[in-house]
This record gives C-alpha cells, structure tokens and sequence, in this order.
C-alpha cells in the first residue's frame, strides 16, 4: 500500500457542540428507540451528534469491542436508523479496533479452515513466527521469550497472551491473544464415538457420559479421567480437540498489507454509514516488536497513527486516538502536536476533586494547558469504561489521587483487581451521579462546567438520567462484570418519562444552551478569571457574543449569563 498516493480533501471541520453516548440498545433496546429519543421535544436539540458504541456492528464479545466485521448488527440497528438521525442534524462518531479482530471474523476462520494454505495466514500474529531466534521453545510446543525481551511488557492477563489454535492438519499453533479468550469443547453422544472408533453402542453411551461430566465440570480433554476406557483416550482427546470453537479478539499483524487493506475497507465502510469522527481503540497495541513493550512503542505507535490517518483523510474522517496515560507522560499532547483531538480524561477527576476540595486551582490548570498548548479534547463525565483517576498522576499530587480513589469506592465504585494488583488499573467503576454522592445540586454543576471547558462535550446516557450503581448487574455479570455498574439500560418508556425530571431537564437546558449558543466553538477563546479559590468563573467570546459561567465549589450552585451582540441577556442558573 502507498500512502503516499491518496488524494487528500479538506480536513472536516468537528462542531463543538454536545455529543451523545450510548450503546444502540441502552434505551428501549435498539437505535430505532433512540431515534424516537432524541425526536422528543424535551431532547431534540440537545444533542449534534453521536458516538455509538460498537455493538451496533457485528460483534460476539465484549459489549461489542470484539468486531467480527463492520456490518450493521441486524438485531440492533439499521442504515435507516442512521439516515433518521442524520435527518435529525446527529453526525455519528463509530470505534474501530485497530489491534485486534475476532476469531470469527473470516480472515480467522479461513485460517482456521486451511491453515498454511490460507491467504490470511499472516494476517494475525503467529507467535513462534514473531519470537523466532528470540527464545526457547517449550514442550508445550510455543516459544518462551527471552526474559530480557519480555521484561517491559504490560500483559493485561496472567501468562503469555497466546491463544492455541488448532489447524486442519492437527497441529498446535499459537497466536498472539491481548485481550478476551475462551476455548469452548463440545460434549459428545455414543454416535459421533462410533463414528471415530472401534467400540459397542453401551461402552460408547457410558463414556460420552464420563466425557461430557468432565466438560461441564470445567475440565480440559487432557484432564479427563477415562477409568477403565483408557485405551480410547487417545481418539476421544483428538475428537474433543478437532471439535474445539474459540472466543476472543485475536491481535493482527500490522506489517501485513492485507491488514493495512482492511484498515482502508472498514475506514471506507464507517464513511458511508455518515461518520465524522473515528475512535481508534487499543491502537496503542498493535505495534510490536522483540525487545520492545507491546502498549506505545516509540516510533512504531507514532508511525501507525500517521499511516491510519492518511487512509481516513482519503475519507475526510477526523480521528480520535483513545489512550489512558499519566498526565506526567504527556502522550496527550504528543497526539494533539500531531493534530489529532484527543480525550480528556482529566477531567472527571479533576471536578470531583474539585467538588471535595472546593477549590477550582487544579482545574484551572488543566485549562490553562489545553489552551496554551492548542489540545483539542473530547471530554466527558463518565463513559462505558469507568472514571479514569490514575491519569491524574502529575496533574494532581498522588495523597490526592489515592484520596480520590477512596471517595468513589467509599459511594460504592469498584476498582478491577489487575494481577493482585489493584494499583496498576487506570479507572474506578462507577456512575458519575454516584462518585458525586448521588447529589442533584453536584451533578448539575458538573454537568455546567462541562458545557464551558474546552473540546467537545461527550455525554453518557446513563449520567443524563442521574444514573445509580448497578450492583446487582456486576453480581450478576460474575467475573469481569465491574464495567456493568454503570451500563443500565433503560426502557423507551423509562427515557421519555425520565426527561420531565428537574435534574434531568436541567442538564437538557444546559446542553441546548452549549449547542446553539454561538459563544462556543474550538475557535472561541476562553478567559478564566480570577476569583476565590472556591467561585470559578469562565467567560466564552466568539464573533461578538460571549457566554459567562460562575459556579460555586462550595454550596454547588452556578448562574450562566450569555450576551449577544446586540447586548441581549440571557440568564441560567440553579435554584437551590
């Protein structure tokens, strides 16, 4: 692929104002009830567009970051639903996993179907091919890396991120497996026994019995105890293995062009559904090489950004490179020197601890910053992944951090315990209404400050309707459900019903008033004024109108004033 030969167009200009999050089925179940969402008269206007989680292509995993291809999921959504919401002046913001695809995706599938014969053979990573000469092999047939090669790398589970997969001659070969993994074996009945071995009808019943007992006890086919049948153990184990069906999000191997091909493809496909902004999520994953950590290498994540973005200015798409680092790091504003936008993760924290402290100077920071150094943000409350506070590390001293972390655990949040290691996980799991301690008066302010930072304001659902943790839905998820806490779905009835509460209909105001205000805009200026520690004042200006926010860290109440240029007022404000 020649890069260098796409024609480029004018870079797409992203409005400011308010955007949407959700899933396609977090209100009524699929995006057609959305659609009659934000066609209601108390919405219709808060919103410009909407980034749409990645369920509503077809998915098997992970709430729909596990991508089998980029067609719209049937049971969800429709190319109607998005051309009724384009009707409806909503642009579309979609994810595109750039470091992994699913092991059903038909590029896996071939492989899985003919082996070395397969176009797609190098199409994901195989994992003795990529640690050849770099390690030892071991009897369980893949290569242990040299431990000095290994040493900077963050695995996000226990062991080698490897999945073993089984090819149509029966051999074992590994592939490089990040994230989610799940190997299923079929139980078996005395026929398919029959069929593969030389054994009676009643030897073969009460086998597949003694087989299917171990299965579903959780048992490998090499743990299985076969008793006085160990004489068939040999075929059973090779029938259960080529039987095997697999789950999970298999990492793909960027030097392939065939890779680089699909990058184009789906770029191409997200286009034609309306796209103006991409998500690029887990990019910092897919470069690897020997010796080098496999989560932001240095040139290689760089150089991956740059050739994906050549590809979607073809498409005239804007990207957005979703990362989690500390502040101190600065990856933020490599990517915004690199004339990305990027997220603002700070900034949950950063009111919080505003609100716990009353006082806006670590805020006003971070303002400050993102003006001086030109960082256009997408930012937000809270999201489908949890409130990112380890980002903070640099911005906000550590005591503070840790005092942050307490708060939200202390109004019921989680933190997932990585390896034993709890301090090595970026977020805290909880609905932003709940880490604010379920107060209205908090919420509002938030939601207020919000409209007047920098970037373009991301809204979840789920913190529009002063959404409480689900605790019950992380029971019920079992392992791996902490994310659930905040991923309520809520009836049509629910949302329409929901829009007539105060608190509610206050932050509907609030983002109507960011949306059509034009004071705003990522060519605006912002002045932050001097005040008291605990009365943060922000004043917009643009083309002769301005837009003014006062807000109190103290008692949470705010007042907005914008003036056009005319000189006439217009005055929001919270009465307590």
């Amino acid at each position: 692929m020649n890069i260098n030969s796409i024609e480029k167009k004018e870079e797409r200009a992203i409005k400011a104002g308010a955007m949407l999050n959700a899933y396609p089925d977090s209100i009524g179940g699929t995006l057609k009830d959305i659609v009659e969402f934000i066609k209601n008269p108390n919405v219709k206007g808060a919103f410009e567009s909407f980034y749409i989680l990645p369920s509503i292509f077809n998915t098997d995993l992970d709430r729909g970051f596990s991508v089998i291809d980029y067609e719209m999921n049937d049971m969800l959504a429709s190319k109607e639903d998005l051309k009724e919401l384009k009707n409806n002046g909503i642009a579309f913001k979609f994810d595109f996993i750039l470091n992994h695809a699913s092991v059903l995706s038909k590029q896996f599938q071939d492989i899985l179907k003919n082996g070395e014969d397969s176009k797609y053979k190098d199409f994901f990573i195989n994992w003795n091919k990529f640690w050849e000469n770099h390690g030892e092999m071991t009897t369980e047939g893949y290569i242990q890396p040299n431990a000095d090669l290994i040493k900077d790398m963050f695995f996000r589970k226990q062991g080698l991120p490897i999945l073993n997969v089984r090819m149509p001659d029966g051999k074992e070969v590994p592939y490089w497996n990040t994230f989610y993994q799940e190997v299923k074996y079929e139980t078996i009945d005395a026929q398919d026994l029959m069929r593969e071995m030389n054994i009676q009808y009643s030897s073969a019943e009460i086998l597949a019995n003694i087989v299917n007992k171990a299965l579903n006890s959780g048992k490998k086919p090499n743990e299985i105890e076969f008793d006085r049948f160990t004489k068939y153990e040999e075929d059973v184990i090779n029938l259960l293995e080529s039987r095997r069906k697999y789950l999970g999000q298999m990492d793909l191997n960027i030097k392939s062009p065939l890779v680089w091909e699909f990058y184009e493809d789906t770029l191409k496909k997200l286009s034609g559904y309306g796209a103006e902004i991409v998500r690029l999520d887990a990019f910092a994953y897919a470069p690897k090489e020997p010796g080098a950590k496999n989560f932001l290498n240095d040139p290689g994540t760089w150089d991956l950004l740059l050739g994906v973005k050549e590809l979607a200015d073809k498409y005239n798409l804007k990207l957005l490179p979703e990362i989690h680092s500390k502040y101190e790091e600065k990856i933020h504003e490599k990517i915004a020197d690199m004339g990305f936008m990027t997220y603002d993760f700070f900034l949950p924290g950063l009111i919080i601890d505003a609100f716990e402290r009353n006082t806006h100077d670590c805020l006003i920071k971070w303002i400050n910053d993102i003006q001086e150094k030109n960082i256009k943000t997408v930012n937000m409350l809270g999201c489908h992944d949890g409130i990112p506070l380890l980002d903070l590390k640099g911005l906000l001293p550590d005591e503070q951090i840790d005092t942050l972390i307490k708060t939200v655990i202390n109004r019921g949040g989680y933190v997932k315990d990585l390896h034993g290691a709890k301090n090595i996980y970026y977020q805290v799991n909880a609905t932003y209404y709940s880490a604010l301690g379920e107060d209205d008066e908090k919420l509002l302010l938030a939601r207020a400050i919000q409209m007047f930072m920098p970037g373009k304001p991301q809204v979840w659902y789920l913190d529009l309707f002063a959404g409480k943790n689900n605790h019950e839905a992380v029971e019920k998820a079992g392992s791996g459900g902490h994310k659930e806490i905040n991923r309520t779905n809520l009836s049509l009835k629910q949302a329409q019903e929901g829009v007539k509460n105060k608190v509610v209909e206050e932050q509907l105001q609030l983002l109507k008033f960011r949306n059509t205000c034009p004071a705003f805009g990522f060519e605006a200026k912002l002045k932050v004024l001097e005040t008291d520690h605990h009365i943060l004042k922000l004043t917009w200006e643009n083309n002769g109108y301005t837009a003014s926010l006062e807000a109190n860290l103290k008692d949470y109440s705010y007042t907005i004033e914008s003036i056009d240029p005319k000189g006439k007022i217009v005055e929001y404000s919270l009465t307590k």
